[in-house]
């Protein structure tokens, strides 16, 4: 067996065990999902918003309150999935907005299932699997970095004298 002379190994981060290029790619990969989730969800929930009850009414008889709320989580789940890691303001609500996203996804699939909706809850569960990756991503992977502060010895802050 002989090794030929251009085979390398791959390049490793000391105490990481990871490629130097791996983590910009799955930055990369974990933006693009982010951005599709958000899309879909502000779709998705914007419409339970702006549709009137008749056209909300689906195979299961679901409350318009319900639906309407329902909506509501789509829209801040879709805000909280991009802006705090485009603002660099509070960056720990990304994993928890994908969460909740995960939540309600598992709540779509058991309504299409009970429905007999079998291709729409294979949708709601693919989704329901990207948000679950952006959670953990964004949680334990690639988490985002918050906005770095700037502080000058004298930052303006005074202490009270008691003298």
């Amino acid at each position: 067996m002989t090794k030929s002379k251009n085979t390398q190994p791959d390049p490793v981060i000391k105490g990481g065990g990871e490629s130097p290029t791996r983590r910009p790619r799955m930055t990369y990969v974990l933006w693009i999902v982010q951005v599709l989730l958000a899309l879909l969800f502000l779709f998705a929930g914007g419409a339970k918003l702006v549709l009137s009850p008749e056209a909300l009414k689906g195979p299961v008889a679901l409350p318009v309150l319900f639906l309407r709320l329902i909506g509501v989580c789509e829209v801040l789940g879709a805000l909280g999935v991009i802006l705090p890691g485009i603002l660099r303001i509070r960056p720990g609500l990304t994993p928890l907005a994908a969460a909740g996203l995960v939540i309600i996804m598992i709540g779509a699939t058991v309504v299409n299932l009970v429905s007999g909706g079998g291709a729409a809850a294979v949708i709601t569960l693919v989704l329901g699997l990207l948000a679950a990756f952006v959670a953990y991503g964004r949680w334990r992977v690639i988490p985002h970095r918050p906005r770095a502060v700037s502080r000058k010895p004298d930052s303006g802050l005074r202490t009270l004298s008691t003298s």
